[in-house]
């Protein structure tokens, strides 16, 4: 299948830029459905609650995240599109606890409605803010992305690249062929959900990975959101009974004090200590080049502060070989490794059936292989192109 160039299409936008590139925004413009996250508002302005903005927008107004928008007084959303598409493995997104060594298609679009200036997706998640980021489109319909899940051995299908919320509908109608089809379905996040997106999801995914980036709210608003959205996300996605794991890039100097880390863990342990906890390594990139990069020896400290306030699995990432035995999983119990990693490698996997230890029998919460099956990766797992 053709990409499709980001060339002029040779009219005049109906809408004020708004954007770093305009012709990229009436490309997009065309790929956009009638959204349904959204509700009318008094003289022609509609609420979009797809994220925790809820932009209000009169008509010709695109929101915070550029790539939804009032046309004639209806919200329009992206659709039938990729900016990215890969097979990674399960463990990349991260998850530790969804189906361990299988793999995940993986699917974006473009734009987001954070600005963070360390961004590793930068060129898809801020391609309309940015006029240095931006990457051609291929269309694409939902069939044509499971298919290629199946074609390629993947075992589930997740929204990731850029900031999945405000692509929701597109995502859900993805989801609903590939539930069909008997894969599972996530989510990796920013956070910054609503209500009312958790609710339009819930039917069609079964996980929900959700960035932690700091816990100090200023640092957050110039990121663009808002601690207490992440936050009470983070409880949302746990009441609604979506497994989730939670992510925190540890950059040194900016969210790295052994308090700003205890906070976290222990807001965590408040919501559930079996959350999964990964501790990333930051390296320097896009706008943020002045912080070192993470080391190991900064992954393990953090690691311990989260073992010390009393949540059961945290894991060190992005440094595989590198920090002990903080990529296995072990059991609360009885502390018996039952999945043994190194990065994305799955080294020895011991989980029974019944998601139980198998030394002592106690439930590890999680999502895992429902039939007795070999999951020990034979080499180095990478991520791998698909081709649509």
């Amino acid at each position: 299948m053709k990409t499709v160039a980001q060339e002029s299409l040779g009219e005049e936008s109906r809408r004020p830029a708004g954007v770093a590139d305009l012709t990229l925004a009436d490309l997009l413009d065309r790929y956009t459905v009638r959204g349904e996250l959204w509700r009318s508002e008094e003289g022609g302005r509609i609420r979009c609650v797809a994220c925790g903005h809820r932009c209000l927008l009169p008509p010709g107004r695109r929101g915070i995240c550029k790539v939804r928008f009032n046309r004639d007084g209806e919200l329009r959303v992206p659709f039938g599109y990729v900016a990215g598409v890969a097979s990674d493995p399960i463990e990349k997104k991260p998850f530790f606890h969804v189906l361990p060594g299988t793999d995940a298609l993986t699917f974006g679009m473009l734009g987001c409605d954070f600005h963070c200036s360390y961004c590793q997706n930068w060129v898809t998640s801020q391609a309309l803010r940015d006029p240095a980021a931006g990457v051609p489109i291929q269309p694409v319909t939902p069939d044509e992305l499971v298919a290629a899940a199946e074609r390629t051995g993947t075992r589930s299908v997740v929204s990731s690249y850029n900031e999945p919320l405000i692509t929701a509908e597109w995502a859900v109608a993805v989801f609903r062929k590939a539930r069909e089809r008997g894969l599972l379905c996530g989510f990796v996040s920013n956070g910054n959900a609503t209500p009312e997106a958790l609710d339009y999801l819930r039917p069609w995914i079964q996980c929900y990975k959700v960035d932690l980036k700091t816990f100090n709210d200023r640092r957050y608003r110039s990121l663009g959101g808002t601690l207490a959205h992440v936050l009470e996300t983070i409880r949302e996605v746990h009441a609604r009974g979506l497994w989730l794991e939670v992510v925190t890039l540890v950059i040194p100097g900016w969210n790295d004090s052994p308090e700003e880390l205890r906070d976290m863990a222990r807001f965590l342990v408040s919501v559930s200590p079996d959350i999964p906890w990964h501790v990333t390594a930051f390296h320097p990139d896009y706008q943020m080049t002045e912080p070192r990069a993470t080391t190991a020896q900064d992954l393990v400290r953090a690691a311990e502060i989260g073992a010390e306030e009393g949540l059961r699995f945290i894991y060190a990432g992005n440094l595989p070989g590198r920090v002990g035995p903080w990529e296995d999983t072990r059991c609360p119990g009885c502390g018996h490794t039952v999945v043994a990693r190194t990065g994305y490698v799955v080294e020895r996997y011991e989980i029974t059936p019944e998601g139980t230890c198998p030394k002592c029998g106690k439930p590890i919460p999680g999502i895992w292989h429902k039939e007795p099956v070999r999951v020990e990766s034979p080499g180095w797992r990478l991520p791998r192109p698909v081709r649509l």
